[in-house]
């Protein structure tokens, strides 16, 4: 039997079909997979060798970032040289849906960035542009909601971050109701696979039509980014929920395929019954969240930061702290609040934080002691507290 016969054997939720070009995502479909090339747009010859390199691997749909007119400009260079489908992040700009819509299959915009820019116009003024834009050049869309960057005034109505994230979801595909537009999906995505697990459920409950793309966003380096996703997505797709995924790891350019072949291995274990299903992830001793390597990585060192980072705290495996090192503005401010040391690196420095409490900026030579020291008064304090408390 092969992989793709295997494949369509798991049972699934039955969902509406969402057409991104001639790929169904959703409507009794084999579950399709995605990767996002870690290439600046810019650099065109780049971008379109990680294009290849993620098609070669077998990835379904392909994400580029588009944050600035420039970025459209080389992605529609792009798109005469490949045949790839493609789909793009709006961030903050919403408005450059209508400058990319002809050139991409399927846009993603995150509910929780919408307030960033035009705070004036109202948010489903802003969705409804976006549905317009997608309507006029058949595009699909992804309502991407993710724990790192909820929407504000969600997280004002709730205390609890899924119920939250669950409402601002819920929210959107109220929008799209209202709109008429049909052609889309929903994420729901934490760096916890648990959270990812428990929210993906209840909103395939509330919403069993809509197409579910899963991820488990910042998994980090290997062999653990692969396990947080393994139990996300196995528990998932065992019980029929899931019809899109994307294994987000932090790797080296040159091993961005390897997003793609893990999604594809879990997908056909899960086929072929021979997965380990793992009612919760257990988080054990040191926890490093990082992102997955991406285009919008604001200075390439951040992938060697993240491994030296994981080799300096080895002294405290065994401890239960969180490190999270992220790549970017989009969701490194709001991911590093909640650990106990996080950095989320700029252009020429790095952040440094403790919970959220902003430690300083620091170069990119000196962050990996800085941290040490930081880990090092941390672990300090709580043997205090422990004495005080024995």
């Amino acid at each position: 039997m092969s992989v793709d016969e295997v494949v369509k054997n798991i049972k699934r939720r039955p969902t509406r079909a969402v057409y991104v070009a001639d790929l169904v995502i959703g409507g009794g479909a084999p579950v399709s997979v995605q990767s996002m090339c870690a290439t600046k747009t810019q650099d065109i010859p780049a971008t379109l060798g990680q294009i290849n390199l993620l098609q070669e691997h077998g990835a379904d749909i392909i994400r580029v970032a588009v944050d600035s007119r420039r970025d459209v400009e080389c992605l529609s260079v792009i798109r005469k040289q490949t045949g790839a489908r493609l789909a793009v992040d709006l961030q903050e700009s919403y408005r450059l849906a209508e400058d990319v819509a002809p050139f991409v299959q399927k846009i993603r915009y995150n509910p929780g960035h919408l307030h960033h820019h035009e705070k004036s116009v109202p948010v489903f003024d802003k969705v409804k542009f976006i549905v317009e834009c997608a309507k006029a050049h058949r595009c699909a869309l992804r309502i991407g909601v993710n724990f790192g960057s909820i929407d504000p005034s969600q997280m004002g109505v709730a205390e609890d971050p899924m119920d939250a994230a669950l409402a601002s979801a819920r929210e959107h595909v109220g929008y799209m109701e209202k709109l008429g537009f049909e052609n889309f999906i929903v994420s729901l995505k934490s760096s916890d696979p648990n959270d990812v697990i428990d929210i993906n459920k209840r909103f395939s409950d509330e919403f069993p039509a809509v197409p579910l793309h899963l991820g488990v966003t910042e998994a980090g380096m290997l062999p653990v980014g692969e396990v947080k996703s393994r139990v996300a997505f196995e528990n998932l797709l065992a019980v029929g929920v899931g019809d899109t995924l994307r294994v987000s790891l932090t790797l080296p350019f040159e091993q961005k395929g390897e997003e793609v072949k893990i999604g594809r291995r879990i997908i056909s274990d899960v086929a072929a019954g021979i997965f380990r299903s793992v009612p919760r992830f257990e988080q054990r001793g040191l926890n490093l969240i990082s992102c997955p390597s991406c285009s919008r990585v604001e200075n390439e060192k951040f992938v060697e930061l993240a491994q030296q980072v994981c080799e300096m705290s080895r002294f405290a495996a065994e401890e239960d702290i969180t490190i999270a090192v992220m790549g970017c503005r989009v969701n490194g401010p709001g991911e590093t609040d909640d650990a106990d040391i996080g950095l989320w690196c700029a252009a020429s420095h790095v952040n440094l934080k403790r919970k959220s409490e902003l430690v300083g900026a620091f170069s990119y030579e000196e962050i990996v002691g800085r941290v040490r020291l930081e880990l090092e008064q941390l672990l300090q304090d709580r043997d205090k507290s422990r004495v005080i408390t024995a």
